[in-house]
Formats: structure tokens, C-alpha cells, sequence
């Protein structure tokens, strides 16, 4: 077996590993924290208290079963795929299935756009160190960084009103409602589609990009002043030459590595966009459980979290094996 190979075997394992624990954690902190007891008693007039008991008990959520009792259950229905029910008794697998596909629409683009366009636009600027462009991106990005997500969705949102308003067409949509009439057949929705996404993706892109260009500046930097740029010049290469073939590559790697650790703070970003764009995913199921006191649907997001970071740490172990030749030497 390659080294490359016996790295990457090494890596999915731990992952594998984190995973049962970060899943097992998430149940715990859900059913320990959260009462969906209350969703009952609230009701008036409220049920019987021993129907109350039935119905929690079937749905693995009674306070008066012992917690390890209620994790088992829990995660034996995981592992066959049996997400659990919410307090009203609706499958939490299929309320998943039906948001999933625009969680991951909206977190796919805010890590590529931000991730793609933070790293260029910081190897950019960490070129022309305390050049105009270097001073400006740094305001910009440190002005970024200090604003929280929800303000700057918000802020989007607002931007895009008055934009509409002013030119009298719906340029950009501001909600997750459709719009009667608007789209007409396959690219009528696709154009719908992407109209909607463009506010979200920019809410949660810009935080990314104005991290990942600061990032990506001061590694960039330090690459274009390392030993083996100055030696490429000295074999002829321009400066521009030397820095795309070997200062940008070098420091490419440790911005994989950042990416990954990152992501969570990417997802836990599109919980509040999609709250405050009305994107009917699973960041906004996750804000209404938790006000319901849904335990098995706040624990099947707080997984799928986990799984999308580690999957992303999956991906990025194989970017760095192609990157850094002495992992596939080791």
C-alpha cells in the first residue's frame, strides 16, 4: 500500500470515529436540553397526561424513560436508517429528504464561491503586499469579519428591495415564496431559482471570502519571499510566472486545510441565512425544532452538520495528497 494511500486510510478512519462521536453528542445535548413535553401540555385543552406519556414513549422521547435507554433506541434506528419521529409524528428521514437538496445548493455555493474567490482574491493581494489593492481588501475584509451573518443578510435583503423597488422588476428575490406567474416551464424556474439564490449565496459567501483572502494573504505573502521563488527568478521566470507555479501551489495547501476546519462555521451560517431567506431547508428546520423541542430533528441536522464537515475534511485529505508530494512520500 502507498504511503498516499495508508494517509488516507488513516484520515477516513478518524473520521469515521469523530463522527459516532460528534452524532452520539448531538443526541445527548438535544435530549437533555430540550422538552417536547411541553408541545402537549400547551394544547387546550391538553390531552390526558397518560396519552401524553403513550405518544412521547412511542416516539422515543419520554423524560421518564433513562436517557441511555432513549440513545440506544436512537441509535439503532440510525444505523438502519431510522431517523425517528417528531413530537407530532411525522418520519424526521422524510422532512430531511424534503430539505436536504436546498441546504446543500446553498452551502455547495457559499464554499465554492467563497472559498474560490477568498483564496484568489488573497493570493492577489498577498502579491502586492501594502499595495492600494493589499490596504483596501484589508478594510474591506476586516469590515466583513466584524459584522454578524444575520446583519449582513439582512442588509442584502434590504439592498435588494430598494433595487426592485427603484427599477419596478423583481431583479432579486428576498423570500423563499414563489411568485405567481413568473416562471413558465423549465427555464422560467431555473431563472426563478437563481434569482433567489443569488442574496443568500452573497450573505454567506462575503463573511467566507473576506476570512479566506486575509488567510490567504499572509501565506501568500510568505510564499513570495521564500528561497525557491527568488531561485525561479533567478532561472528566468518573470515574478508573476514564479508566483503562479510555485508560491500559489505551496501555499494552497495550508488554505485546504483551513477549509475544512472552516466549514462548520460555513453551516452554522446557513442556518440564519436560510431562516432569514426563507429557504426551506434544514438550517430552518433546525431554528423551528428547537423552538418545538423536536429532539430527533434537531439531532438529524446536528448530524447532517457533522457529515457535511467531515465529508468536506474527506475531500480536502485528497486535495492535500494531490498538493503536497511529501505526504505521498511519507
Amino acid at each position: 500500500m502507498s504511503a498516499a494511500a495508508r494517509f488516507l486510510l488513516r484520515r477516513m478512519v478518524g473520521h469515521v470515529v469523530l463522527l459516532a462521536v460528534v452524532c452520539s453528542c448531538a443526541y445527548l445535548l438535544a435530549a437533555v436540553s430540550l422538552n417536547p413535553r411541553e408541545n402537549y401540555e400547551g394544547q387546550r385543552p391538553p390531552p390526558p397526561a397518560q396519552v401524553v406519556e403513550a405518544m412521547l414513549v412511542a416516539r422515543n422521547l419520554s423524560d421518564d424513560v433513562p436517557l441511555g435507554e432513549r440513545y440506544l433506541t436512537w441509535a439503532s434506528g440510525v444505523v438502519t436508517g431510522d431517523l425517528g419521529s417528531t413530537w407530532d409524528g411525522r418520519p424526521v428521514g422524510e422532512e430531511m429528504a424534503r430539505r436536504v437538496g436546498a441546504s446543500l445548493r446553498l452551502l455547495a455555493l457559499g464554499a465554492v464561491v467563497g472559498g474560490v474567490t477568498g483564496v484568489l482574491l488573497g493570493a492577489w493581494t498577498g502579491s502586492r503586499r501594502y499595495g492600494t489593492a493589499d490596504r483596501i481588501g484589508t478594510a474591506v475584509s476586516v469590515l466583513l469579519i466584524s459584522i454578524p451573518v444575520v446583519v449582513i443578510a439582512v442588509l442584502l435583503q434590504s439592498a435588494a428591495l430598494w433595487a426592485n423597488q427603484v427599477t419596478g422588476v423583481e431583479l432579486l428575490r428576498t423570500t423563499g415564496e414563489s411568485t405567481p406567474g413568473l416562471s413558465v416551464g423549465f427555464w422560467g424556474d431555473m431563472a426563478d431559482r437563481a434569482r433567489h439564490l443569488v442574496l443568500p449565496t452573497l450573505a454567506l459567501a462575503l463573511p467566507q471570502i473576506a476570512v479566506f483572502s486575509r488567510y490567504q494573504r499572509g501565506v501568500m505573502a510568505e510564499a513570495a519571499r521564500a528561497d525557491y521563488v527568488r531561485t525561479a527568478r533567478a532561472k528566468g521566470l518573470t515574478r508573476g510566472r514564479a508566483l503562479t507555479v510555485h508560491a500559489l501551489r505551496s501555499s494552497l495547501i495550508p488554505a485546504a486545510t483551513y477549509f475544512g476546519y472552516s466549514f462548520a462555521a460555513l453551516f452554522t451560517g446557513a442556518v440564519i441565512v436560510e431562516k432569514v431567506f426563507g429557504v426551506h431547508g434544514v438550517g430552518e428546520l433546525l431554528i423551528d425544532s428547537v423552538g418545538r423541542g423536536d429532539v430527533n430533528a434537531v439531532a438529524a441536522v446536528l448530524c447532517f452538520g457533522a457529515v457535511c464537515v467531515l465529508l468536506t475534511g474527506a475531500l480536502l485529505d485528497v486535495v492535500r495528497v494531490v498538493l503536497d508530494p511529501r505526504v505521498r512520500t511519507e
